[in-house]
């Protein structure tokens, strides 16, 4: 998986589609509003690091918890929710 990291959580999230509705606008500021919230120290264990980056292929969003030498603890969507978009997205063109 390709991912790109995401240093500013303000860029957690890809742009909005152009098409985009003002409910998918609405429904997205109240998500990243509620994840910069979020204490990872707190939740997770000192040491650990929620990061955000932007899968690649599929453009969606990609939340983890990584540990201090890197290894990812936990991750959503799943690696295999990922690839599976991916393939759906190539068959539906």
């Amino acid at each position: 998986m390709d991912v790109t990291p995401v240093n500013n959580l303000g860029q957690a999230f890809p742009a909005a589609p152009d098409n985009a509705s003002p409910k998918w606008l609405v429904e997205n500021r109240e998500l990243i509003r509620r994840i910069k919230g979020i204490s990872a120290s707190e939740l997770f264990g000192e040491g650990c690091e929620l990061t955000f980056a932007l899968d690649r292929e599929t453009k969606r969003p990609v939340v983890r918890v990584v540990d201090q030498t890197g290894e990812v603890l936990w991750q959503a969507p799943a690696e295999y929710m990922l690839r599976l978009a991916q393939t759906l997205d190539q068959l539906h063109g």
